[in-house]
C-alpha cells in the first residue's frame, strides 16, 4: 500500500460537473505519484457518485484501491447502503469496506465478513476520528479479525501513539490516518512562517510534506489520506511519500519545531 492516498470528505462533494476536470487531475496526480487508495463514505454527500463518474472513463480506473464505508444502523439498512455505495462508485467489488465511526459495528461486521468471503469486498475496516474512541478501536482490533483501522493522527495530535498504533502493528492491522492536517489547523499555525533550514536540506520543501512525512515515518502507519480538490496541492501531498523519510530523532525535532511556532 503506497504511503499517501486521497481523502474525499467535502472536496469531492460537488454538485456540478464543471469541477470534474480539476478532480480528475487530482486522481491523475495520485496515479502518477504511485498512489492508489481513494477513501469515501455515504456521509460525504455526492463524493461516492463523483468518484464513480470521474473514474468511469479513466484508463487507470482499475489501478486504484477503492475504500468506502457503511454509516447507518440496522442490518437491512446497512446492506442497502453498501449496495448503493458500490453502484455509485461503479464497482462490482470494493477493495475496502469500513464501518464508519463504529456505527452499529456489531450488526455490520458479520455482513462484511460474509461479503469478504464471497469476494464482494476484499478487506474489512473500522474507523473513527476522535482521540476518545482510540481505546475502543484498539479493543475491537484485538478481539475481532479486522484488516484495516482508520483514525486521526497528526504531528500535533499524537494520542494514537499511546497504544493504538502499536496495537495495530502488533496485530498486523493496516492503518489509515485521517485528519493529517488537523482540518487546516496546522496550516493556520505555520502560515507566513518558513520551514527550518535543516528540513529543506533533507528535501522537505513544503509544509504539507513536513506534516505528512512526520505521519508516514511512524512504523505502524500504512497510509495517510489528505483531502484536496486542488491538483497542485494534490501533487505536493502525494510526493510526500517519496524521498527522505524521517527517523525517530528527526520526528521529535519536527514536533518540537512546530510546537515553538
Amino acid at each position: 500500500m503506497p504511503l499517501v492516498g486521497l481523502g474525499t470528505w467535502q472536496t469531492f462533494d460537488v454538485a456540478g460537473k464543471q469541477q470534474y476536470p480539476a478532480l480528475k487531475e487530482v486522481l491523475n496526480e495520485l496515479h502518477h505519484a504511485g498512489g492508489r487508495l481513494i477513501d469515501s463514505s455515504p456521509m460525504y454527500g455526492r463524493s461516492e457518485a463523483v468518484i464513480g463518474n470521474i473514474t468511469a472513463d479513466m484508463e487507470t480506473r482499475d489501478d486504484f484501491f477503492y475504500a468506502t464505508k457503511v454509516w447507518t444502523t440496522g442490518l437491512q439498512a446497512g446492506i442497502k447502503q453498501m449496495e448503493s455505495s458500490m453502484q455509485k462508485m461503479q464497482r462490482k467489488t470494493v477493495d475496502l469496506m469500513q464501518i464508519h465511526n463504529l456505527t452499529d459495528w456489531q450488526t455490520h461486521l458479520p455482513v462484511l465478513r460474509d461479503w469478504k468471503e464471497s469476494g464482494k469486498i476484499r478487506y474489512i475496516g473500522i474507523t473513527h476520528y476522535t482521540d476518545s474512541m482510540h481505546a475502543e478501536l484498539e479493543r475491537i482490533i484485538k478481539k475481532e479479525p479486522i484488516d484495516f483501522v482508520q483514525f486521526n493522527y497528526s504531528i500535533d495530535a499524537r494520542h494514537a501513539e499511546k497504544s493504538l498504533l502499536k496495537a495495530a502493528l502488533d496485530r498486523g492491522v493496516a492503518t489509515i490516518i485521517n485528519r493529517p492536517f488537523g482540518e487546516g489547523r496546522l496550516f493556520n499555525k505555520a502560515n507566513g512562517k518558513g520551514l527550518p533550514l535543516w528540513a529543506t536540506e533533507l528535501g522537505i520543501a513544503t509544509w504539507s510534506a513536513f506534516f505528512l512525512k512526520f505521519i508516514i515515518s511512524h512504523p505502524a502507519v500504512s497510509c495517510v489520506i489528505p483531502a484536496t480538490a486542488n491538483p497542485h496541492h494534490a501533487k505536493d501531498n502525494f510526493m510526500a511519500g517519496a524521498g527522505y523519510i524521517p527517523d525517530e530523532a528527526t520526528r521529535e525535532k519536527m514536533a518540537v519545531y512546530l510546537d515553538k511556532l
